[in-house]
């Protein structure tokens, strides 16, 4: 899955010309928490919703209103704008996105096309949206969780168990993480499942391999089970 297929395309920038004003407007009026900064049309900086209240006066408080506008009026954007910003170019994967915006401990970057101009930008918003839409969240099915022989076909097992039941599955995921050596958990998410013939799925799949856990988003009950 690639940046540019769930980054946001509607790109708000302000320039570096413009003042503390201007970007507090822009980001109220478009919901935004981060603004691209452009000199002569390229990537200068970004200015962001933390940036703006770092630079409101200390002692605002003391301030009359029109003191208050005066200031960040006249406060421009290259002054408290963030220079070299951290950026993902568009055909990076949501995964290498993702890992950047967790190792730099920031929320969001804009996304940059070979030639270095802002195409768009990608946010942790954006990125739980890939989260959900890859898990099948939104069909509200049931959940599984199976601890499994990291071997050939060992998923498959589980699989067949559920298309017997004549269930679908939207989402296979695993990883090893919190996994024994040579073991991993892998999570199915399925739906068009009948309640009545989960007891005997659940059973029957409990032979093949532990189950950790099962959320029945539907019905929002919750089964964790010990191994």
């Amino acid at each position: 899955m690639l940046v540019k297929n769930w980054m946001n395309t509607r790109v708000i920038t302000v320039d570096v010309d413009g003042c503390m004003l201007d970007a507090m407007k822009l980001l109220r009026e478009n919901d935004i928490r981060m603004l691209p900064v452009l000199k002569g049309g390229s990537l200068a900086g970004i200015v962001t919703d933390r940036d703006l209240k770092r630079a409101s006066a200390s002692d605002a408080t003391t301030l009359e209103a029109h003191e208050l506008l005066y200031i960040i009026a006249n406060i421009k954007i290259e002054e408290i704008m963030t220079r070299d910003p951290i950026t993902v170019p568009f055909d990076f994967t949501v995964e290498e996105a993702a890992e950047t915006l967790l190792k730099n401990k920031i929320s969001g970057m804009p996304v940059i096309d070979h030639e270095g101009k802002v195409v768009g930008t990608i946010t942790q918003t954006d990125i739980f949206r890939v989260v959900m839409s890859l898990t099948g969240v939104g069909k509200r099915g049931v959940h599984f969780a199976f601890r499994l022989e990291d071997r050939p076909g060992s998923i498959k097992e589980i699989a067949d168990v559920i298309r017997r039941y004549g269930a679908r599955m939207t989402s296979i995921l695993s990883s090893y993480e919190r996994a024994p050596e040579g073991y991993r958990n892998v999570f199915f998410r399925i739906y068009d499942v009948g309640r009545d013939k989960l007891p005997d799925l659940i059973e029957e799949c409990r032979q093949i391999a532990p189950l950790l856990y099962m959320v029945d988003h539907r019905e929002n009950r919750r089964e964790i089970f010990d191994i």
